[in-house]
């Protein structure tokens, strides 16, 4: 496994573009209690260059969303009886993953069993590449082997408690001990057992965030303690999924995501203060990440 320092350069916009120019980003999130999850994720895919952005929803939730969000678009979705996406849904997701190019899956779903059932069978099932975090996380650790049936390239951004449960390594503590080790140890068994184009990029989160996947391996570093803030996570998945819709590699969506992630922390903890952040702090500073990330590495001339 090679350990890597290299960023992509950001991709042009060309003067004959158009919406369907800059990926379409499906993002499946959102129940009672967590519809913040849905609005994060899906702000932060559209903020971070996306050309089209659908949020499904649970149909109760649907209104809500509808008001939050002005630039997403939202799509109904069957629900259970708490209020959840159903298993009822299957055939109008696998619909809407057609027309798009990437799925976040998981940010505020809820742990509900019907709707880990439905999880599980999407991540089997979905043929598009994937962004699976939070309660799309949850559903797999005990169902690790689920993994083996991808279709196309899916990236998991557990942070150390998430990662503790799909290793079985019993703590955050003990993920935290060997981050690196942990991070590639899981990446590399998974891919060993993957059938046919299925691949895996982790993201383990927290202080220096790791990239890896099977050949390579990539340490972050920007980001503040600042960043310790419910909903953060949620930002970054919608990142990266912009970034992957965009035509991106997976893996360089991944490493570029992280970095522009910390860096939209690092400008809003300049201006706010560590102690102040919150998840939407990133997201308004997303655009002055993108711009200094340009300059940084002079690819504005």
């Amino acid at each position: 496994m090679v350990k890597t320092k290299k960023l992509p350069k950001l991709n042009p916009r060309k003067s004959n573009s158009h919406k369907g120019s800059y990926g379409r980003v499906l993002v499946l999130a959102g129940s009672p209690g967590l519809t913040g999850a849905a609005y994060l994720c899906s702000k932060a895919a559209l903020r971070s260059g996306s050309g089209i952005v659908t949020l499904g929803v649970p149909e109760s939730l649907n209104p809500i969303m509808e008001a939050k969000l002005t630039c997403v678009m939202t799509h109904p979705l069957p629900e259970t009886k708490a209020s959840t996406l159903s298993n009822k849904g299957k055939k109008k997701i696998m619909k809407l993953c057609e027309s798009h190019d990437v799925v976040a899956l998981g940010p505020g779903l809820s742990q509900q069993p019907e709707t880990r059932e439905l999880i599980l069978w999407l991540i089997q099932n979905i043929d598009r590449n994937m962004v699976i975090d939070a309660d799309g996380l949850n559903a797999l650790s005990d169902k690790v082997n689920v993994l083996h049936k991808i279709k196309r390239h899916a990236v998991l951004t557990p942070h150390p408690g998430e990662m503790s449960r799909l290793t079985g390594l019993g703590s955050a503590k003990n993920v935290q001990k060997e981050r690196l080790g942990t991070a590639t140890k899981f990446v590399q068994s998974i891919q060993k057992k993957l059938n046919n184009e299925g691949k895996l990029t982790l993201v383990l989160k927290g202080d220096k965030t790791i990239v890896a996947n099977s050949r390579k391996v990539y340490v972050n570093r920007t980001g503040n303690p600042g960043m310790a803030t419910a909903g953060t996570g949620d930002v970054l998945t919608g990142i990266i999924a912009s970034l992957i819709g965009q035509g991106y590699d997976v893996f360089d969506a991944s490493q570029l995501g992280v970095y522009i992630h910390g860096l939209a922390g690092d400008i809003a903890a300049k201006k706010k203060g560590e102690h102040s952040m919150i998840a939407s702090d990133i997201i308004e500073y997303l655009p002055d990440a993108f711009i200094k990330y340009n300059k940084e590495k002079g690819w504005n001339k």
